[in-house]
């Protein structure tokens, strides 16, 4: 299948992002030429998606070492770890923002050769984690396709958020499970919840869809049960920001409950992410940094407060799904067990 979305494109000496908060009413390329720049589309959700966040990054740490005027070793490694270190202060729970900053960071450590080279070797392993998650999320999406249920008619898969090309390299974790399910004429529609706050269901994910003919049905995301027990639904597809060593998964805000409500409708629940989100160091999901995000988003929609005065809130961005209400995890390795999760450390 030919990528059609490419959220991240490397061009000379920029890196190219589709501003995903300007979707789906305007498509527009932001050209970013600085780490700071970098750091800065991170924090604000122009680039989001744990994947898409990873590579955003590692291009960001060439950016910054490209502004990195010294012949000292020493001194360019000093200045690159502080580079790093704003970079990975933009989004606390996505932990491939961490492997691909750690892993920029090694291999220079790791390196022989002047500054030069190894602004050089930066670059090229940016590029590198950039083909290798597109290569990955394509074989996520078959290795999901593996283990979707058998029915006699098409399947009907509900997903949460954006987990799609937009959020990763340019295929998609949960959706390009969805995607895999289509190119082999085995999808039927697709239900995406909206994802209140931000709305990355009906903004993103039903973009993505529109964009490449997959029929999509939105619906708001307290029609999600009501829909299982009308046996609207086959199969939960979502992606995942951080997965523990245990198999909880750290998610959207709204994925908990929606795990909740398909064990109640005996809906399998399937968590799609590369191994790069496994953060095997966490032994369970309380150990998972939860960002809290500006309350706008909770009670202004565009320019328009949508509730009084005076109230108070809350806006964690993410949620933690226990292992036990997740079916499998799919990674390109993969679908396992959430138990069996630690077999594919190796």
């Amino acid at each position: 299948m030919s990528n059609a979305i490419n959220p991240i494109v490397w061009q000379e000496d920029r890196v190219l992002l589709v501003d995903q908060t300007l979707l789906p009413l305007a498509y527009k390329v932001v050209e970013i030429k600085t780490y700071q720049a970098m750091a800065d589309a991170i924090r604000t959700m122009i680039v989001r998606g744990a994947p898409a966040i990873g590579v955003a990054a590692a291009y960001g740490l060439y950016l910054g070492a490209k502004e990195i005027h010294t012949s000292d070793r020493a001194v360019f490694l000093e200045q690159l770890a502080a580079i790093a270190k704003t970079l990975g202060t933009t989004r606390p729970t996505a932990v491939n923002l961490f492997w691909a900053i750690e892993r920029v960071l090694s291999t220079v450590q790791n390196a022989q050769g002047d500054v030069p080279a190894l602004q050089a070797l930066i670059l090229s392993t940016a590029k590198d984690i950039h083909g290798e998650d597109l290569a990955t999320c394509q074989a996520i999406g078959d290795r999901g396709l593996a283990v979707l249920p058998q029915t006699p008619e098409k399947l009907t898969i509900l997903t949460h958020c954006n987990a799609g090309a937009l959020a990763t390299a340019g295929y998609g974790t949960a959706l390009g499970v969805i995607r895999s399910a289509w190119r082999e004429n085995r999808l039927g529609m697709v239900y995406a919840d909206e994802t209140r706050p931000r709305l990355q269901g009906s903004k993103l994910t039903t973009w993505e869809c529109v964009q490449e003919g997959i029929p999509v049905t939105q619906i708001c995301d307290n029609m999600a049960a009501h829909c299982m027990q009308q046996g609207r639904i086959d199969a939960v597809v979502v992606g995942a920001d951080r997965i523990t060593a245990n198999g909880d998964a750290a998610n959207k805000i709204g994925t908990y409950s929606l795990a909740i409500v398909a064990k109640a409708h005996n809906v399998p629940f399937y968590v799609a992410a590369p191994l790069s989100t496994v953060d095997f160091s966490l032994s369970d999901g309380s150990q998972i940094p939860i960002e809290e995000r500006d309350p706008k988003e909770i009670y202004q929609i565009g320019d328009t407060r949508i509730c009084p005065e005076g109230v108070q809130f809350y806006n964690p961005a993410f949620d933690v799904t226990p292992a036990h209400l997740i079916t499998a995890i799919i990674t390109e390795k993969g679908a396992v067990s959430p138990d069996q999760l630690i077999t594919l450390k190796a």
